[in-house]
């Protein structure tokens, strides 16, 4: 499954790419770049398609980064060999759109999760991924209903083998009517399913967009939040000083709460330097 499919968006003036670049390279965190591992940091790896998979985990271990997002079964014998985590495992939902919601799925999700727990479990992995799908006109108390219904079936796998299984939040801008759409409903849910294996995947940049407020939702809901995604605000670039959120306050307030999940860079790239883009976002979330 493609993990986005995104329109490509106009390209940046020369004097905007110009202070960008500057940025990067008069850094001197970036020429002195190490990590405090306060913060379990992580990357999603679909950002970073066009570098040769196993140079990018490559260029993670030198870094020091040992986890990496969305990879699924076919290709954890890489992350094996080169002994980066997979710390948001996917390959058993069928489709951002087509998900737990609509009962006329359940059969096929049922059949996917039931078969791919197991290998999570015994690849030394925890999060699996999975989705809400779209309303198509369905009220929500309704999908939620729906999602319990189908989730029920598949979380005592779930906690037998220690799987938590973590449902992403999206915003309707770039996800339109896609169902677990805010916070609260999301947390209606876990509490619906009753069990520590059911977390939510908390998309900050989803969720600026969507709802905004994102410290007061951390230190609320922190409970429910198992897994974290980073990207900049507007146009989901990088978490500079280009766009309206602060990460480091962002990140301190995960950190303030005990958190010791995984914290992964989810940005489209528009330096020209994507690896230095990379570790500048990874220095911005180490407190």
């Amino acid at each position: 499954m493609k993990r986005r499919n995104f329109i490509a968006t106009a390209a940046a003036g020369s004097a905007g790419l110009a202070s960008v670049s500057g940025f990067a390279k008069d850094n001197q965190s970036q020429k002195d770049f190490k990590l405090k591992h306060n913060i379990n940091h992580s990357v999603c790896e679909w950002c970073f398609n066009d570098i040769p998979f196993e140079e990018f985990l490559q260029t993670l271990n030198e870094l020091g980064v040992k986890a990496i997002d969305l990879i699924g079964p076919d290709r954890w014998h890489i992350l094996k060999k080169y002994d980066i985590h997979c710390s948001m495992c996917n390959g058993a939902e069928i489709s951002l759109t087509e998900g737990w919601n609509n009962p006329k799925y359940h059969e096929q999700l049922i059949k996917n999760y039931t078969e791919i727990i197991p290998k999570v479990a015994e690849a030394g992995y925890t999060n699996l991924i999975c989705f809400s799908g779209n309303r198509n006109g369905m009220n929500d108390y309704v999908g939620l209903q729906n999602c319990v219904e189908g989730l029920s079936q598949i979380m005592p796998l779930a906690e037998k083998h220690g799987v938590v299984i973590q449902m992403e939040l999206f915003n309707q801008v770039n996800h339109p009517d896609y169902m677990c759409d805010n916070s609260l409903w999301g947390v209606e849910l876990c509490k619906h399913l009753g069990s520590e294996n059911f977390k939510l995947l908390f998309d900050i940049y989803h969720m600026q967009i969507q709802e905004g407020d994102i410290i007061r939702s951390i230190q609320n809901y922190h409970p429910y939040f198992g897994h974290y995604h980073t990207a900049g605000v507007p146009g989901r670039h990088e978490i500079d000083e280009t766009q309206e959120l602060y990460y480091p306050a962002i990140i301190k307030a995960i950190h303030a709460t005990g958190f010791k999940g995984y914290v992964a860079q989810e940005f489209i790239v528009t330096w020209e330097d994507k690896i230095g883009a990379l570790k500048d976002a990874f220095i911005r979330c180490d407190v």
